[in-house]
């Protein structure tokens, strides 16, 4: 099993989550998706879908 992956939104990076003994904890690459540096996820595709809800939010409030 691969201890970390990259989560993309459409065609963006967002970050890379890295497993830790605790779960994935996300790494932001773009200042679009700092509000999740840190955070912990139970695995990768719970950090996408956190992802694509702040991106979401992000272009509402726009």
């Amino acid at each position: 099993m691969s201890k970390s992956y990259i989560i993309e939104v459409d065609t963006q990076t967002a970050g890379i989550v890295v497993r830790t003994p605790e779960g994935y904890r996300f790494f932001a690459s773009s200042h679009r998706f700092n509000a999740l540096e840190g955070e912990l996820f139970r695995n990768a595709r719970e950090a996408e879908r956190a992802a694509r809800r702040l991106i979401g939010n992000f272009n509402q409030a726009a």
